[in-house]
């Protein structure tokens, strides 16, 4: 059964307002878990930790216990609301210094919304992260959103890929980074899968370790106009991830329409 769940819901104390169809089961076959779980892939982690309890409310005591936590990172608040509507928790905003993934020399400071999930009941009903689609060890299990790859794509572009425009070349640029090659691998896999001829390169190394690899210039904005078709009528998506694509495309137009007036 799916229910329409308002991210107001999450009690964020913001304006935006996002209605949300989502599954009573975040693991279903449904548009927003598969955008839910691209974001948990692509800029997530799940962990089986422990934290120090009180044994007896008399005493200062403490014993370990198993406690199962999910966290997923986005610099947009709306999808952040959005994936809190999807599968609950709480969300904490900070803003962080980081390297630039293709070089290291340059850092760059943004707003980071993390949403966090307590697992002390079971992490989103299930007694261990076995179940989830993503198990820490690099292996995906998307199968379940086979029926909906383009918002499992927009999730893990929005979780670990950019968008840019080129101005040496006057194209734009879509390009996915993690340090899991295989994720990265699967990700390939996907966007050859899809409806929209879109060749990507080879995975290479980035400077800070990782790996990375692009869409062909020539494919970005088809695959990119496609991503996010239609994107309002389910709210998945991250504004500020669309205007920044949009943007570039009209820089992309800006310069090819320089280029034949010099012609």
């Amino acid at each position: 059964m799916n229910e329409r769940r308002s991210n107001a819901d999450t009690d964020l104390g913001v304006d935006i307002e996002t209605e949300i169809d989502v599954p009573a089961d975040p693991l279903a076959g449904h548009p927003a878990a598969a955008y839910f779980w691209g974001h948990v892939a692509g800029s997530g982690d799940v962990s089986d930790g422990e934290r120090a309890v009180r044994s007896d409310a008399r005493t200062e005591t403490c014993e370990r216990q198993s406690r199962e936590q999910l966290e997923v990172t986005t610099t947009d608040e709306a999808s952040a609301q959005v994936l809190a509507a999807v599968a609950g928790g709480t969300i904490e905003h900070d803003a962080s210094s980081r390297e630039y993934a293709h070089d290291a020399s340059i850092t760059r400071t943004e707003d980071e919304y993390t949403l966090s999930i307590d697992g002390d009941d079971g992490l989103l009903g299930r007694t261990s992260t076995l179940g989830l689609p993503v198990d820490g060890r690099g292996t995906y299990r998307f199968d379940a959103f086979s029926s909906h790859d383009r918002e499992l794509l927009r999730g893990l572009l929005e979780g670990c890929g950019t968008i840019c425009f080129k101005s040496s070349s006057g194209t734009v640029g879509v390009s996915f980074v993690h340090d899991d090659r295989g994720l990265l691998e699967v990700v390939r896999e996907l966007i050859a899968d899809c409806p929209v001829d879109a060749p990507t390169g080879e995975l290479s190394e980035t400077s800070s370790g990782g790996y990375w690899f692009g869409v062909d210039d020539a494919a970005a904005p088809a695959f990119g106009a496609w991503l996010y078709e239609d994107c309002e009528e389910t709210g998945l998506f991250a504004p500020s991830r669309r205007r920044k694509l949009e943007r570039s495309l009209e820089q992309a137009d800006a310069y090819d329409e320089s280029d034949d007036r010099l012609e």
